[in-house]
């Protein structure tokens, strides 16, 4: 008990610092539309990390070869998604070095392969929409969810700059009036609005695929296992019935 006690306590103390450290406030998050059974959305995910994530990202936990179970073939996958010096068994790892990284940008970006699990689809779907331009930053970036991000906006070709702009004004818990903020496009893209979140969602929904490739099998099986349960149930009780009848 006193072991159990410990755990959770640790676990709680690991939380409340956890909350500090990624800043206390609450954002929105939108609603992620994860389909992992939608291979056409899979696939363009994969094309859109591949060709932007992976430039400076690694996904080391992931191979191009496992890109199969999400209906490629091998040949659509050597001809569209690997680079010249990439073999199809290998991992996807960036050929950004480490010490251009550091310069660049202050460190090293972070592995994805499971950024989807630590971060959550509903984070990483409002984060990649969420860029705004922010001249006091060293990248002149911004984002509504990770302030004084040090990732560059590397999609803004596609969705255009987006800028922070006051839109009303709002009674703060101290009673004094405070800005209402909002985002809105400032210079349009190569994509409309609709279109830039339609690839997001796809993007996103191959990250989440990509951080555990099993989680639709394991998500079937558990159904499967849930229904031959509640058939042994019955069974169970009918014979628990048939055993006992006779028994005064």
């Amino acid at each position: 008990m006193k072991t159990a006690m410990k755990l959770l306590l640790a676990s709680l103390s690991f939380a409340v610092v956890s909350a500090f450290a990624s800043g206390g406030a609450e954002v929105h998050l939108d609603s992620a539309p994860i389909n992992l059974k939608d291979t056409a959305s899979l696939q363009r995910g994969a094309k859109t990390f591949i060709n932007y994530c992976l430039n400076c990202h690694n996904a080391q936990f992931m191979r191009y070869s496992h890109l199969t179970q999400i209906g490629l073939t091998e040949q659509q996958i050597k001809d569209n998604l690997l680079f010249t010096t990439d073999k199809f068994g290998d991992t996807m790892v960036s050929a950004l070095d480490p010490a251009d990284a550091k310069d660049w940008f202050g460190g090293v970006p972070p592995d994805l392969t499971l950024s989807a699990r630590v971060r959550g689809s509903d984070w990483l779907y409002t984060y990649l929409r969420g860029f705004y331009r922010d001249d006091a930053s060293t990248t002149g970036w911004n984002n509504t969810v990770f302030k004084n991000v040090a990732m560059p906006h590397v999609l803004h070709d596609l969705q255009g700059t987006q800028a922070m702009g006051k839109v009303g004004e709002k009674r703060g818990h101290d009673g004094k009036m405070e800005p209402v903020m909002k985002l809105g496009l400032d210079r349009a893209g190569s994509m409309s609005p609709g279109d830039y979140d339609r690839t997001i969602a796809d993007l996103v929904n191959y990250m989440t695929y990509m951080a555990e490739p099993a989680r639709a099998q394991r998500t079937q099986l558990g159904v499967l296992v849930l229904f031959f349960l509640a058939i042994a149930f019955f069974v169970t009780l009918w014979l628990k019935h048939e055993y006992w009848k006779d028994v005064k």
